[in-house]
């Protein structure tokens, strides 16, 4: 037709919306159904689609009537909605506006859910105690998730980010579908057998349809017999399932587990910087500590001065002699009067041959104590004198002149170091057998 009249998108769009807004039936329409894709937008409406076992309709709920329900919506939830059906014009599909819900019981997959969950909970799946640790720092990571999507990029950029010497490695894998649930359990033993030191199981949101490979009763228990630790990041932080409940550690996000595996290379620096400057520090304290040692014997008086010691002990050995010498005398002194007093006892009571005797045999006797005591007095000071000699005889430095070494001496004082000898000074070497003396020409 030449005089075909051309309509705009809006305008068919109008004219349909307009059938159905003339539609009796339409105006005021019962459904149930299950809920799936529901959305809390900021003001309060809220946008889900209705189901059943073949077939979906959109349904959006506007803050002023969602302000009245008495119950909080979830995804798998059967409920009884009524309303408008209309049409969007901006987007061109039709859709339930709802005025009223109520709750129907739940959904057959929310059911199937906890009922697995508890199955799996009474056989010990979810038990603490069987979680693995994580590596603290991993080598290589495996991710089994879609090669595509926003799920791989943000985990792969977030370990490059983090710790890009961790080596990634990805078994590829289907989210979503019938024959999702057996290609992740197949990429779980695959990575088990790999050498591989963690594991990231995850995929991006979705409905509790799109995320149902992942509440599989054979993914569940693939997860449990694995070896290597295992984080589950699947979904939003909201969404939870089976896989989360037996992995070693739940991820609230596909890029919280990266951040969960790998440790931050900053942070490694950290604390690396941190025990460096601790070790320096005991170190240095140590070499301070020596320091303060090695100055203390160098300042030593008696190590800088060991004739100082030889003299103190001659002084010590002199009067020791002279307390022997005091002892001995008055010993004997004592003696010779106790001899004079009974040789006069003597001399009045006995005859002479008898005094005699007795006075030979009293003085005799006591010569040989007073030759034991004086004796004994000797060889101990004597034993004494011989320690202090033979620790004298160690520290006399001309000792070492018997091995071949030599003394330098410069004004009478000993030469310790090479700063203390100038061009032209008389200097006196030391020697076993004499002394040289000598003008220096050159100091190096």
């Amino acid at each position: 037709m030449t005089n075909d009249v051309c309509l705009s998108v809006t305008d068919v769009n109008t004219y349909i919306k307009s059938i159905f807004d003339k539609d009796q039936f339409l105006t005021y329409v019962c459904i149930k159904g299950e809920i799936s894709n529901l959305k809390f937008h900021t003001r309060g409406h809220l946008y889900f689609s209705l189901k059943d076992e073949s077939s979906k309709i959109n349904a959006v709920m506007f803050n002023y009537t969602s302000a009245n329900l008495e119950f909080t919506p979830e995804d798998g939830m059967s409920v009884v909605v009524k309303g408008k059906v209309s049409v969007y014009v901006g987007g061109g599909n039709y859709q339930i506006t709802v005025s009223s819900m109520k709750q129907d019981g739940v959904g057959n997959l929310y059911v199937l859910f906890e009922e697995l969950k508890k199955k799996l909970a009474s056989e010990g799946l979810f038990d603490q105690d069987k979680k693995k640790k994580l590596p603290r720092i991993p080598k290589k990571v495996g991710v089994i998730t879609a090669p595509t999507g926003a799920a791989v990029k943000d985990i792969i950029s977030t370990i490059n980010r983090r710790f890009p010497l961790a080596e990634i490695i990805l078994f590829p894998t289907l989210v979503q579908g019938e024959s999702a649930a057996p290609n992740i359990v197949k990429m779980l033993e695959k990575a088990d057998n790999s050498d591989v030191d963690v594991v990231i199981l995850g995929r991006g949101g979705g409905s509790i349809e799109d995320l149902w490979a992942f509440n599989e009763e054979i993914v569940a228990r693939a997860i449990y017999k694995m070896h290597k630790p295992i984080v589950s990041a699947v979904g939003h932080e909201i969404d939870f399932t089976i896989s989360d409940f037996v992995a070693d550690l739940r991820a609230p996000t596909p890029t919280g587990a990266a951040e969960l595996v790998v440790p931050s290379v900053l942070e490694i620096n950290r604390y690396l910087t941190l025990y460096k400057e601790r070790f320096v520090s005991i170190i240095t304290k140590k070499i301070n500590n020596y320091d303060d040692v090695l100055k203390k014997y160098k300042n030593n008086y008696i190590l800088n001065n060991p004739l100082s010691l030889y003299e103190k002990e001659e002084q010590k050995l002199d009067s020791l002699l002279d307390k022997l010498n005091m002892l001995v005398n008055g010993k004997i002194e004592k003696d010779v009067i106790n001899l004079d007093n009974l040789k006069n006892k003597l001399v009045l009571l006995s005859p002479k041959n008898i005094l005699e005797k007795e006075v030979k045999e009293k003085i005799l006797r006591l010569k040989e104590e007073m030759y034991k005591s004086a004796t004994y007095v000797i060889e101990r000071y004597k034993s004494k004198l011989e320690n202090v000699h033979t620790k004298l005889d160690l520290l006399n430095p001309e000792n070492i002149l018997d091995k071949g070494y030599s003394v330098t001496l410069k004004n009478g004082s000993i030469v310790k170091d090479i700063s203390e000898i100038m061009v032209n000074d008389l200097i006196t070497t030391k020697v076993k057998s004499g002394s040289i003396i000598s003008e220096v020409k050159e100091v190096r």
